[in-house]
Formats: structure tokens, C-alpha cells, sequence
């Protein structure tokens, strides 16, 4: 059975995901569908790609992901089908699917197929009349090559990737999930041999100087840093909520130093 999976900012009150569900099972009717999110900020990308990033990876080889958080809809922006990570990625072309870029199997095609996509064409809903089909045939395993011709430069979003030099790592905060943890840009790799030797700038009062394992490992109430699920700096509160505790939003910088001493 073939997985397609749906992210979207378009929430679950209108007719919209249904529209795309209609498509894609009157083109591929066996198909399993799997909803992500629908909940994704108005044009978010970036809270967009993250999802994708850490909720998609975990999904069997070659399953399709169809992703629309689409503020250029019905600009000159490209709509695309890629494959990355041993899995397909169908959306629009502006970021969306930038970690999935980075893999040595990374293949990105402009859709470029009328006779697949069909006559309807709306200027504001791509997510149905474009993306859906295209997501479709892939999961009843249309070849890539079929969708266009290869993109070679596709759009990648900067905010993904912190900025290094020599002694200190400059990042930000992506994500802050349900219980106020602070989620940043900077991997559990770019610390490797920093651990004991490192200062985590939070704001011009705080600061912390290690690395916990677990949130229990603070005292209740306290801020901590460690290693969260998906393997990316996590600023928490053991018991609390570290963005209420810091007043820290999405985009807030984060910076790592290497001391000279333990």
C-alpha cells in the first residue's frame, strides 16, 4: 500500500484538505492517507518545513510527502516534485523541503506535465488542481523524469542552518513546542567536543554553561539545555515553560561559545 502523507496551513474548518484527499483518492484509491498537520501558521515556511523535517523522516522508503504552505501560489514561483531522504516530496518551490535537498539522493523536477494534472488550474489552490495529482501518480509510481525537466537550484531557507566561526555558533530559535521548550537551528553535531567546555547565551541575563541529558536533571523550575528528540539544542524549564520564563519567541537568536577553561 502506498503512503502519502499532507501538511498544510490550511487548518481543518474549510473544504480545502478534503478537496485534496478527493483527488488523490480518485487517482490513486488505495493509497493511505496521513495527516501530518493542517495547523501550521498562515505562510509559515519555516514552522512548515520543520514539521516535515521531523515528522517525515520517520515514514517507510518512497512514501509521498504532499506539503502546502504556499504564500507565492500563482506567482512565478515553481511548483516541484522531488526525491530526498529515499522518500518524494511534491509542493511548491520555496524552501519547504530544504533539509530534503541536502541528501546525495537528491532529485528535484519543475512540474511541468499538463496531461497528468488535468484542465482545472485555479490560481489560488495548486494544493488540488496541481500538487495533488502529481502526489498521486507518484504513489501509484510514476517515474520522476515523467513530472519535468530537473531544477537544479531549488529554494533553500536560510534559517535551517546556524552560522559557525571558529569559537562560537550563531543560531536561532525554530520551534516552541506545546510545553515552552525553545527549539533551536544548532545540531547535536556542531557541539561534538564543545560539551564540557561550552557557554549557551540566551539573552542578555541568562546564560548556561552545560549540556543535561534529561529536564529532571535541573531543579524544578530552572532552565536547562540538552539534546531533544530531534537531535537539535533544546532550551527547557524542568517543570515550566522556558519561552514564558524567557519571553523568547520564534527567530530569537542563540549563542554558543567555547570557553578557554572547563
Amino acid at each position: 500500500m502506498s503512503i502519502i502523507t499532507l501538511t498544510t496551513d490550511f487548518g481543518t474548518r474549510d473544504y480545502y484538505v478534503g478537496a485534496m484527499k478527493g483527488i488523490l483518492l480518485s487517482i490513486a484509491p488505495d493509497a493511505h492517507l496521513v495527516d501530518l498537520t493542517h495547523e501550521i501558521p498562515p505562510q509559515d515556511l519555516l514552522a512548515g518545513a520543520f514539521v516535515l523535517r521531523h515528522a517525515a523522516r520517520e515514514f517507510p522508503p518512497d512514501t509521498v510527502h504532499l506539503a502546502v504552505v504556499d504564500p507565492g501560489v500563482g506567482s512565478s514561483r515553481h511548483p516541484l516534485a522531488a526525491r530526498g531522504l529515499n522518500q518524494y516530496w511534491v509542493g511548491p518551490d520555496n524552501g519547504l523541503f530544504s533539509f530534503a535537498f541536502e541528501a546525495s539522493d537528491s532529485q528535484v523536477h519543475l512540474i511541468d506535465a499538463p496531461a497528468l494534472t488535468g484542465a482545472r488550474r485555479s490560481a489560488t489552490f495548486h494544493g488540488r488542481d496541481l500538487f495533488a495529482p502529481i502526489a498521486a501518480h507518484l504513489a501509484r509510481g510514476l517515474s520522476l523524469s515523467a513530472v519535468g525537466p530537473r531544477i537544479p537550484d531549488p529554494v533553500r531557507l536560510k534559517e535551517l542552518t546556524p552560522q559557525r566561526c571558529d569559537a562560537r555558533i550563531e543560531g536561532q530559535i525554530l520551534h516552541i513546542d506545546h510545553f515552552g521548550n525553545l527549539v533551536t537551528n544548532i545540531s547535536a553535531a556542531d557541539l561534538v567536543g564543545w560539551e564540557d567546555r561550552l557557554r549557551i547565551h540566551l539573552s542578555v541575563d541568562h546564560h548556561l554553561d552545560r549540556i543535561c541529558h534529561t529536564y529532571a536533571d535541573a531543579p524544578p523550575g530552572e532552565l536547562l539545555a540538552l539534546i531533544g528528540s530531534t537531535d537539535l539544542l533544546e532550551i527547557s524549564a524542568n517543570g515550566g515553560s522556558a519561552a514564558g520564563h524567557l519571553g523568547l519567541d520564534r527567530g530569537a537568536p542563540i549563542v554558543v561559545e567555547l570557553r578557554n577553561t572547563p
